[in-house]
């Protein structure tokens, strides 16, 4: 009997809580604003509670990041945050300071705590220290690779450990950024990071006694000097699977629906073609979902231990795909669905619909442009403000017109 690992999904708004459960996440994370490392997320409390409600109808869990690392001050509203945690009933908490592992092991004793990705964890020994506090869950840091994560689960067969497979990369150990508080003072770990390394740089060499400064040499890699790659662990799949771990997630609370849709569509499918038939898995045709989505490339990162300069675009930070999303369902009626624009759509322009169940494509010419505001023909329509257009059914081809249904993304070439 294969272990299948839980497909954990990003939510930094309601609509990714329902676009992250259409396309087939097991779990889904989330945060509120001033609690966790997302301090700017673009989520209410209330949103948060419908999000956990429609999640567990739908047999999904749901996990509250708490991750920030605590200030004195700050433990003076712990009676609030206590309320909002009765409030919302998560299925887990995950916690990355000690301290707020023992204040949640006191004051919420029944709701099981996962360590974070930012405690570090990058040993079966950390693991073991964080079992006996009372932790059900590790988080292991990026930095381990996957020789490194047999062997702890070989030493901790009873813990729970979840491991990243795809996302942002940060230069950072684990995301412990200090450049963006130290430069900008917006802080890293409050989810407030400005990303200084996906800044351009000018590297100047200064004279101490004269005062002068000059460039110093840049050679043909440009100077994105600190750019990571997307981490991307498709094309091992079958071995992050083999390897028994728990939970696999996925980076991105800030990003769109678009993105939550196309990654979860891809792992989920893949996940379930492995459990089919895992000695003929293929990740060709789920890397090719993949790549739909804007990315900075993609890279393996630690897997096999110390990245090399692949791992790296020293050229650019601007997208590699030739694709960007089109736009989303809103509604649907008997004889056409609403579109709601991501990108400007134009007469001629061909878009892809990413259906959830299913690997099949369904793709449409436009036509025409019908606003849906006005339902009247236009050459072109821009994204923003809501901005919709109607899209008759008999428009589009083929089979699964069942799956045509609010949430559900398209993607169009740039």
């Amino acid at each position: 009997m294969i272990k299948l690992p839980e497909l954990l999904a990003p939510a930094g708004t309601l609509d990714a809580f329902k676009t992250a459960i259409l396309y087939g996440a097991d779990a889904i994370y989330a945060g509120l604003p001033g609690f966790s490392m997302r301090a700017r997320a673009k989520i209410t409390t209330d949103e948060v509670k419908e999000g956990i409600e429609l999640a567990h109808r739908a047999g999904k869990k749901v996990y509250l990041a708490f991750n920030l690392f605590a200030h004195d001050f700050e433990y003076a509203n712990m009676p609030r945050v206590s309320e909002t945690i009765r409030y919302l009933r998560p299925d887990a908490l995950i916690v990355s300071d000690p301290g707020i592992v023992m204040w949640v092991r006191d004051h919420h004793p029944d709701i099981p705590v996962h360590i974070s990705t930012q405690a570090n964890i990058c040993s079966a020994h950390t693991v073991r220290f964080w079992q006996n506090a009372g932790a059900k869950l590790c988080v292991l840091a990026r930095e381990v690779s996957h020789n490194e994560f047999k062997s702890i689960r070989a030493a901790c067969p009873d813990m729970g450990l979840e491991i990243f497979v795809h996302g942002a990369m940060c230069m950072s150990y684990s995301g412990r950024c200090l450049l963006s508080n130290f430069i900008t003072g917006r802080p890293a770990n409050r989810g407030a990071c400005a990303q200084l390394c996906r800044w351009k740089y000018d590297v100047i060499l200064r004279e101490r006694e004269s005062g002068i400064e000059m460039p110093i040499e840049e050679d043909e890699r440009g100077a994105y000097i600190m750019n990571s790659k997307d981490l991307c662990l498709m094309p091992r799949l079958a071995e992050v699977i083999a390897a028994a771990p728990d939970s696999l997630k996925i980076e991105g609370r800030n990003r769109s629906e678009y993105y939550v849709a196309s990654v979860v569509h891809a792992y989920r499918a893949a996940i379930d073609a492995y459990a089919a038939a895992p000695d003929n898995f293929d990740p060709a045709p789920f890397m090719d979902a993949l790549n739909i989505l804007e990315t900075r490339g993609y890279t393996t990162a630690f897997f096999d231990g110390r990245p090399g300069p692949d791992a790296h675009d020293y050229d650019t930070t601007r997208s590699v795909s030739p694709y960007h999303a089109a736009g989303v369902i809103t509604s649907v009626a008997a004889d056409e669905i609403v579109f709601e624009l991501r990108n400007e759509i134009r007469a001629g322009d061909e878009i892809t619909f990413v259906l959830p169940g299913t690997m099949d494509k369904v793709s449409l010419v436009l036509p025409r442009i019908i606003n849906a505001a006005t339902r009247a023909d236009v050459p072109k329509l821009a994204a923003g403000q809501h901005n919709s257009i109607i899209i008759p059914r008999d428009w589009i081809p083929g089979a699964h017109m069942d799956k045509f249904v609010p949430y559900v993304v398209a993607y169009k070439r740039k």
